[in-house]
């Protein structure tokens, strides 16, 4: 394990703008990543995975942070597509939602979710999380092919 956290590339999978805003400024403050990229739901997410139309120079993620409950295909559609798929399966994915349902819980970790980790309510709270990703996924965690 090094000293110093290794920068990463991160896409976010967030459709609601105030926690995409919030995820990114809680990120901002430690600059561990080279890069943060949003879709907005698990369809715009698979194209910039398969560098599909605007995404064709999209990076690798080296983590997704991945919110549930989407429009048009929603976390747990998107983690069954990624996970089945051998180019893809290996990016660690982070469930991070508002849900706390045990069902929820049951089901993303049957679909190779890497955690899940439901928001806190309040900004400081929320804030704390984001950091506590951070310092694993990006102090801690060895990424494959680094």
């Amino acid at each position: 394990m090094s000293d110093q956290p290794v920068p990463i590339d991160i896409l976010l999978v967030e459709d609601d703008p105030s926690d995409v805003l919030l995820t990114k400024k809680a990120l901002t403050k430690a600059k561990f990543f080279n890069s943060l990229n949003v879709a907005v739901d698990g369809i715009d997410a698979l194209s910039f995975l398969k560098r599909e139309g605007n995404y064709a120079d999209a990076p690798r993620p080296d983590l997704i942070l991945l919110d549930l409950n989407m429009p048009r295909m929603d976390g747990r559609e998107f983690l069954a597509a990624i996970k089945a798929d051998d180019d893809l399966k290996r990016i660690p994915v982070v469930v991070l939602t508002t849900s706390d349902a045990d069902q929820d819980v049951i089901q993303t970790y049957n679909l190779q979710a890497s955690c899940y980790i439901t928001k806190p309510v309040g900004l400081d709270a929320f804030k704390l999380v984001v950091g506590t990703i951070q310092n694993f996924w990006m102090a801690v965690v060895k990424y494959p092919g680094r």
